[in-house]
């Protein structure tokens, strides 16, 4: 097959798109590489575009790798990573995230909003007015061997000063020691395990989503109060066996221990990223007859556990709380969602409807997608990390790696969720956690967590007290 022929297949018309792709570099075309043919593949008018529905958006972009530059204040243009630079030299800008793989359905938010982003800044003439952003992605197809492959990759063989992902956090984690090597900036806003800013921390990494400890913590302090009104006394719980869900489950037992020290975990159940089946799960969790099963369970795995466990009554036999319950999974699940099941969001947008980077973000949203879409969580936490990065260049006045972590570092930036402090410890952003209840609401055609109802538990009722506790945990690098 040709390139030309590859493309056609592989790409079709999107109309509405604040961006624009065409196809390029030497995968996955490795038999006709563009900068040897010196074309690109033409589609209609000679653009090859995606069409964002029934998740095409992510299916044509699962291939190895692409670069997006701005061509106008609304189009990014995928071009030859051989294209000559701009007069300026350019900002590359690495993203590695999962367009394949369990996290793909948070990765597409991100994607999305990473690219939107990327446009608006250069439609200005780029960071500083005049360094244009290029994109480079790399689907790690959800595994932490692959995420360090293509991290390793985009910095080595790209040159990026940065990148942007991932989705795991045991992906981030690998990534986290390649970025620390080569001293390139790393932003996470997705992956959030606390050994990224506590054990395992480089003064390279920012992250921009509340660490497991808040997060877990925040759903604790609301479990606590129930379980003091219902005289709860024992629970079990449920969570995906690699690193985020050991954090997140580990911070919560430490937190709910100390608030309620006499309610005892009975049974924890653990199963591997991918799980199809969770019948013997449900059944086991229900034969303990828990007051409560805490679930640490997101991305597609969430999704599957939940059509599978209401129909076997286990909602209406024990309560779930904890599970991630982003915008994802509120819309993939609007009709199987128990409404009044808990849930914790990271950054639901109509929670944030009073907050200028929101409504700024929610208008470019509606531009691009329709006045019927909504930005996930995910795509509101990397929105934010674009931004920041935007906002720190600005404060150094340069986009010098160094002068940028500098300025970054405890920094107060604008974000969707509001004004935000990095701690500058373990540059780690103070933003709360939200915890709610699943409810219907007449605004929207999916459930949200009733914002009347929601509880914000703010980075430091949850975070270590301390700079000398988090230095206390973070191991010395050269």
């Amino acid at each position: 097959m040709n390139l030309p022929e590859r493309a056609s297949q592989s790409t079709k018309m999107y109309d509405g798109s604040p961006f624009i792709f065409l196809l390029c570099g030497v995968h996955p075309c490795s038999s006709i590489p563009v900068h040897k043919k010196r074309r690109a593949p033409l589609v209609r008018g000679g653009i090859a575009m995606l069409k964002d529905q029934n998740n095409s958006f992510l299916n044509a972009i699962s291939r190895r790798d692409f670069i997006l530059k701005s061509a106008t204040a609304g189009a990014a243009v995928m071009m030859s990573r051989h294209a000559r630079a701009e007069a300026a030299e350019p900002y590359r800008l690495g993203l590695l995230l999962s367009a394949t793989g369990s996290g793909a359905n948070y990765s597409e938010g991100g994607i999305k909003a990473v690219t939107n982003a990327v446009a608006e800044i250069n439609g200005r003439g780029g960071l500083l007015g005049k360094h244009q952003i290029e994109l480079h992605f790399r689907d790690t197809q959800s595994k932490p061997d692959s995420a360090a492959r293509e991290a390793r990759d985009v910095i080595t063989r790209d040159n990026v000063r940065a990148v942007i992902g991932t989705w795991s956090s045991a992906e981030a984690l690998a990534v986290e020691e390649i970025i620390d090597e080569h001293k390139v900036l790393h932003f996470a806003a997705n992956s959030n395990s606390s050994r990224l800013t506590h054990e395992n921390f480089s003064p390279w990494f920012f992250q921009y989503s509340p660490d497991t400890r808040m997060e877990s913590g925040a759903i604790a302090v609301v479990l606590a109060e129930m379980a003091k009104k219902n005289n709860w006394k024992s629970f079990v719980s449920i969570g995906q066996d690699y690193e985020w869900a050991r954090a997140q489950q580990a911070g919560f037992l430490e937190a709910f221990n100390k608030l309620v020290p006499d309610v005892k975990l009975s049974k924890e159940f653990w199963f591997k990223i991918g799980e199809t089946s969770f019948g013997p799960y449900i059944s086991g969790i229900m034969a303990m007859k828990p007051d409560f099963c805490f679930g640490a369970i997101a991305g597609k795995d969430n999704v599957t556990f939940i059509e599978q466990a209401r129909p076997a009554g286990l909602f209406k036999r024990t309560v779930y709380p904890g599970g991630l319950l982003s915008l994802s999974e509120l819309q993939q699940l609007k009709d199987a969602l128990p409404r009044g099941m808990i849930g914790v969001a990271r950054a639901p947008f109509y929670a944030l409807l009073d907050q200028p980077v929101m409504q700024k973000y929610l208008k470019m949203y509606h531009a691009a997608y329709g006045a019927d879409a909504y930005p996930s969580d995910w795509a509101c936490m990397h929105y934010d990390a674009v931004y920041g990065l935007e906002q720190a260049v600005t404060k150094a006045g340069s986009i010098e790696n160094e002068d940028v972590r500098k300025a970054l570092t405890g920094a107060t930036i604008d974000t969707c969720r509001g004004k935000a402090t990095f701690r500058a410890c373990n540059n780690q952003l103070g933003v709360p956690s939200y915890v709610g209840t699943v409810t219907d609401s007449p605004d929207y055609k999916f459930p949200i967590l009733d914002p009347k109802t929601m509880t914000k538990v703010s980075a430091e009722q949850t975070w270590l007290p301390s700079c000398e506790e988090v230095q206390a945990l973070q191991k010395k690098r050269a």
